[in-house]
C-alpha cells in the first residue's frame, strides 16, 4: 500500500518545491483508488503521504485540521483530504480532494451493487457472499473494539458507551437522540471533570516530521483562507441552492413521499446528524432504510457493508449500495431501466450524503485557520465517541443474529457461519491481520461450506 504511493521526499533542509494543482489533482485521484482501511488507514496514508513523504503541510497543521474534522458529522477522512486541498489551493482544490476521494469508490459500488443484484444466485457469488457475512459481523467487533480502545480511559466514558448499547438495543431510541445526549453528557463531563474527557490527536500518528513543508507551522495563513462574513454567507447561498435545486426537481416529479425524493431527505438527515465515523452512520442507516423505508433487506444490509469494505475511499459509501438497491428492486423506472434507476439513485444519495461535508470544510475552514491552538469542545466529542461504541456494538450483535440466525432464534443455528466468524475475530483481533485479507480468507471459506453444504 505505502510503497504505491511513494514520492520522491525532498531533502529534509531544503523547501519543497511549489505545488501545482495538477500535481496535487493526479495524487488526489491516486488516493480515491487505493484508499483503503478505512478511516484510520486512510488518514495515516495522507499523513504519511503529506506529511512525511511530501510535506506539503506540517504535522501541527495535519493535526489542527484533523482534530477539527473529527468535530464533524460525516467521513472525517474524506473531510480531511477536502480542508487539505482547500488549503493548498483554495475552493477549487477542496473540491476536487473531496470528489476524487469518492468518485471512484461510487463508480465501483454501482458496478458490484449491479453484479450483486443480478448475479447474487449464482452458486459462486452466494458462496463468497455466505463467507463474508460472518466475516463483517467480526469486523464490526473489531470496530467497537479498536474504538472502545481508545476512546473508553475511564468509568465516565464506560457509562456513556453502556447508557448508548442499552438505550439503542433495548429502548430503541433513535440515533440522533443518542448522539445528542452523548455530547450533553461530554459537555457537562468536561465541566466538572475535564481531565475524564481529554482527547488524544486523532487516528494519525503524531511522531514529528522533519523538514520546513510548503505549509509550515509558522507559515501565514493564505489570503483565501482568511475569515470572511461575505465570504462566509456567499458559502451558504450556494450550498443552500445546491440542495434546493435537486430536492426541488425531485419533489416537483415525484412528489415529497417518491423514494428518490425520501432519499435525498433521509441521507441529508444522515449527514447532518451523525458523528463518529462510517459505523457509527450505520445504525441510523438501518434504522431508516431496512426498518421503516423499506429500501433493503437486513441481509442486503450486511452484503452491502460488506462490498463497502471490500471498496477503496470512505466505509460510508455504502449508502451507494443502498440507494442502488432501493432504485433497482423498486423498479422506479420499469422493469427494463433497472440499472438507470438504481445508478441514479446511487448517484443521488452520495450527492445528499457528502455536500454537508464539503460545505462545512468550505465554510468553517476560515474560523479554523483564524487560531492554531487547540480547538475547544472537544469533551463532547469525546462523550459522542463514547457513545458510538456502544451503538457498534449494538450493530455488532444485530448482525451476528442474521447471520447465525437467519431464519430467526426458532431456526437452525448457522455452525458454519459461527466457525468463519470467529476465524475472523481471530485474525483480526490476535493476529492483526487486514480487512481485505480477512474478506478474501473468509469468502474462499464460505464458497468451500456453500459448495459443500448444497
Amino acid at each position: 500500500m505505502t510503497e504505491t504511493t511513494t514520492a520522491s521526499a525532498p531533502p529534509a533542509s531544503i523547501q519543497p518545491a511549489p505545488l501545482g494543482l495538477l500535481t496535487a489533482l493526479l495524487f488526489w485521484l491516486k488516493l480515491g483508488f487505493i484508499s483503503f482501511g478505512g478511516p484510520a488507514g486512510q488518514i495515516a496514508m495522507m499523513h504519511q503521504e503529506l506529511v512525511e513523504r511530501r510535506r506539503w503541510i506540517s504535522e501541527k497543521r495535519f493535526l489542527h485540521a484533523l482534530n477539527f474534522c473529527m468535530l464533524l458529522p460525516g467521513p472525517e477522512a474524506q473531510q480531511l483530504a477536502t480542508y487539505l486541498g482547500w488549503l493548498l489551493h483554495r475552493s477549487r482544490g477542496g473540491v476536487i480532494a473531496g470528489v476524487l476521494f469518492v468518485l471512484p469508490s461510487l463508480f465501483i459500488l454501482i458496478g458490484l451493487s449491479w453484479i450483486y443484484l443480478a448475479f447474487g444466485d449464482v452458486p459462486l457469488v452466494a458462496g463468497l457472499f455466505y463467507g463474508i457475512k460472518p466475516a463483517v459481523t467480526a469486523i464490526v467487533v473489531h470496530a467497537a473494539q479498536r474504538i472502545g480502545a481508545r476512546t473508553l480511559k475511564n468509568h465516565w466514558l464506560w457509562g456513556i458507551a453502556a447508557a448508548a448499547f442499552v438505550a439503542i438495543f433495548a429502548l430503541d431510541v433513535p440515533f440522533p437522540l443518542i448522539v445528542l445526549g452523548a455530547a450533553l453528557l461530554g459537555y457537562c463531563g468536561g465541566r466538572l471533570a475535564p481531565e475524564k474527557f481529554q482527547t488524544g490527536g486523532g487516528h494519525a500518528a503524531t511522531h514529528h516530521a522533519g523538514g520546513p513543508a510548503l505549509i509550515d507551522d509558522h507559515t501565514p495563513t493564505p489570503e483565501h483562507a482568511r475569515f470572511r462574513w461575505s465570504r462566509l454567507l456567499q458559502i451558504a447561498a450556494v450550498g443552500a441552492l445546491l440542495w434546493l435545486l435537486p430536492m426541488g426537481l425531485l419533489t416537483a416529479l415525484y412528489g415529497w413521499d417518491g423514494p428518490l425524493t425520501q432519499m435525498g431527505w433521509f441521507f441529508t438527515k444522515a449527514a447532518l446528524l451523525t458523528f463518529g465515523g462510517a459505523y457509527a452512520v450505520l445504525p441510523y442507516v438501518y434504522q431508516g432504510a431496512v426498518s421503516h423505508y423499506g429500501w433493503l433487506t437486513p441481509t442486503q444490509m450486511i452484503d452491502g457493508l460488506a462490498l463497502g469494505e471490500t471498496t477503496p475511499g470512505p466505509l460510508i459509501m455504502v449508502v451507494a449500495f443502498v440507494g442502488f438497491v432501493g432504485g433497482y428492486v423498486q423498479q422506479l423506472f420499469g422493469a427494463e431501466q433497472a440499472f438507470l434507476a438504481g445508478a441514479l439513485a446511487a448517484c443521488l444519495v452520495t450527492w445528499f450524503t457528502f455536500l454537508p461535508s464539503f460545505l462545512f470544510i468550505l465554510a468553517g475552514g476560515p474560523l479554523v485557520e483564524s487560531t492554531h491552538g487547540e480547538l475547544k469542545f472537544t469533551a463532547p466529542l469525546t462523550g459522542i465517541t463514547a457513545a458510538v461504541v456502544g451503538v457498534i456494538l449494538n450493530l455488532a450483535l444485530f448482525f451476528a443474529y442474521h447471520v447465525l440466525w437467519p431464519q430467526g432464534f426458532g431456526g437452525r443455528f448457522d455452525w458454519p457461519s459461527a466457525l468463519i466468524a470467529l476465524a475472523a475475530a481471530l485474525a483480526l483481533l490476535r493476529f492483526k491481520r487486514g480487512v481485505i485479507e480477512v474478506l478474501s480468507g473468509c469468502a474462499l471459506l464460505g464458497l468451500l461450506a456453500h459448495l459443500a453444504l448444497r
